[in-house]
């Protein structure tokens, strides 16, 4: 069900419980900024999270609230994340919902890098 992203954030989301080890994740990545791990709902054949280490909602919460070295630290990370899995050729999706009308279900910023195929237009046209 999608989240109400102006919400408070709830240290009892699934995100919050995989960066504190209580879910298990299959990790791809982790540093000071970001943990990233494989999509257990996978939306293409290479479908990974990266999510922030601090308590963020969304993208305007992470980027409001975090920090100049938090923002950086999780930008550079996506990227690392992106060449270290061969995406930039030949290509890749970042993807990042904010509230209920982008069917955002996790309050917990995080970022999907999409890839393994032909990804289609943005959006599904009506």
């Amino acid at each position: 069900m999608p989240i109400d992203a102006t919400k408070p954030y709830d240290d009892q989301n699934i995100f919050a419980k995989i960066l504190r080890g209580e879910i298990p994740s299959q990790r791809v990545y982790e540093d000071e900024w970001a943990v990233a791990f494989h999509d257990i709902n996978a939306q293409s054949p290479i479908h990974i999270l990266v999510i922030p280490r601090g308590p963020y909602v969304s993208w305007d919460d992470f980027s409001a609230k975090g920090s100049d070295a938090e923002i950086a630290g999780f930008i550079r990370a996506v990227g690392k994340i992106a060449r270290d899995a061969g995406l930039v050729v030949p290509g890749y999706r970042l993807l990042a919902n904010t509230g209920r009308q982008s069917g955002q279900e996790v309050p917990h910023f995080h970022v999907h890098i999409l890839a393994g195929q032909p990804l289609g237009p943005m959006l599904a046209k009506k």
